[in-house]
Parts: structure tokens; sequence; C-alpha cells
């Protein structure tokens, strides 16, 4: 994705260097979405599928790398992620990046980590709704036996090297990821309590075919939350907006246009 920027937060006591890209900036008066991307996502992996999502809804959107991947500033070799990690991306960094950004309210759309941590925030932050693709809210075996996976092709095959296209250090981007999810303190992680206490709309999308969690993900989510609206789509895996964007992009749209309110957010 061209036209990147950066912007300067602190956290955890230190700078912290945030690549982003903003989408039909000029439409000030449009919904404004946040995209929160994978565990092992940047700005560049999303591809084109932000823009085409902003272009075809009418709204702007703002793309971004959290630290530790893609452009952002890099993980040290030595920090170790906690199991709370995705907490403080939630409680800590969107916050921070708000501040310096000048966003209030926005929409959220996140996939797979970025789906939780788009959940974990508006637990405790005003939206104006989430979308998230392929959350979690806790741990299965099913994760960890793809993750197990995904550690043996980074170390056999030349997944670091295709990384590489997306983030300037790959092993911080892997290591982080893999090694908290691979950890068995993490076995226990668990964000049902938290998303019960969201009172914004939600719209929560899962693939039948996806390898890193079942439909007891997201049907958890409209238990917790009655007025979730789901979309659960056939010949997809963990990535919706990769193997059904249409079908996603026409759900969001339906989504955002019926829980728009005249407040926009900025």
């Amino acid at each position: 994705m061209s036209g990147t920027a950066f912007v300067t937060i602190h956290w955890r006591g230190q700078p912290v260097r945030i690549e982003h890209a903003w989408l039909r900036a000029q439409d000030s008066a449009a919904p404004l979405v946040v995209f929160l991307h994978e565990g092992l996502g940047s700005v560049s992996m999303w591809k084109d599928f932000p823009q085409r999502f902003c272009e075809e809804l009418g709204v702007r959107g703002l793309v971004f790398s959290r630290p530790g991947y893609g452009r952002s500033t890099p993980r040290a070799a030595d920090e170790r992620w906690a199991p709370d990690f995705m907490h403080r991306q939630a409680d800590e960094v969107l916050p921070a990046l708000f501040d310096a950004l000048e966003i209030d309210t926005p929409w959220l759309f996140g996939h797979s980590d970025g789906g939780s941590i788009a959940l974990l925030y508006a637990a405790r932050h005003a939206v104006a709704g989430a979308m998230v693709l392929a959350p979690h809210l806790f741990v299965e075996a099913l994760s960890v036996t793809s993750i197990e996976g995904a550690k043996q092709a980074y170390l056999t095959t030349d997944l670091k090297q295709r990384l590489a296209r997306y983030h300037d250090d790959p092993d911080s981007a892997f290591w982080g990821w893999n090694g908290i999810w691979l950890d068995p303190a993490f076995r226990s992680w668990n964000i049902e309590a938290e998303v019960a206490r969201i009172e914004a709309p939600l719209l929560a999308v899962q693939g039948l075919d996806d390898e890193y969690g079942t439909l007891e993900q997201i049907r958890t989510i409209q238990r917790l939350r009655p007025g979730t609206q789901l979309l659960e789509l056939p010949a997809c895996g963990h990535s919706p907006h990769r193997d059904q964007p249409v079908a996603v992009i026409a759900a969001a749209q339906a989504f955002i246009r019926t829980n728009h309110t005249t407040r926009g957010p900025r």
C-alpha cells in the first residue's frame, strides 16, 4: 500500500514509531473505519482490501501496523509478549494512537488477533460499531495445532522470506505472535467477560473452513451480546476478506447503514 506515513507514540516509557495510511481522507464528513490486522499482518499485508472497502462504502479508512509489525518499531529480540498482549494493545497502544491522530469514536474492522483487540477496545471505549473477522475469545486446540504448523513452516520453508515483503523485521512479527500463542500460560486466555460488556453494535464473521478457530468463537459473541449480527461463510478459511471479499463488504455496508447515526466519528 502506497502513501504510508509515521507517527510517534509513547508506550511503556519508550517512543514507538507507528506506520499508518489514510484512505479517502479528503471526505472529512464520512464515517471513519480503523482496520486492525491479524497476528502476522501489517499495512501492506491488507493489500487493496481496505481501499476497495472504503471506496464501495463511501467511508474513510485508517490502516496501521502495530508495534513489532510492518514498518513500525520492531519488537526487541529479547522481548517476550505476555498473555495480556492483546489487552495492552487495546488499552494502551490504541488510545495513544487515536490521541496522536485525533480520532474519536471510530468504526473498527478487525481480523483475527486484530478482531480480538477491537472487541477489547470496544469493551472499554466508545466506538460507533465493531466488525470482527475470525476473532479469538478463547484458545482452542485447533488454533494451537495450526500455529504449531506455522512455526514449522517458518523454520523449514521460505515463509520468513515471504513475510519479509510485509515486515522490516519478519522475526519480530513472527516470533512475537507465535511465541505467546504457543506459551502454555496463554492456554487459559479468555475475553468473554470483556465482550459481555460491549454496548456498541457488532458484526462477527467467520469462515466454515477456518483453520485457526471454530464457529464457537463468533457464536459465543452472539450469546454474550444477543444483538450481534453473524455471517458464517462457506468456502472460506481464516481470512474472509480475502476468500469472500464481496460477501464481507456487502455485510459491512448493511451493518454500517443500519447502525450509523447523525453523530459522525472524526
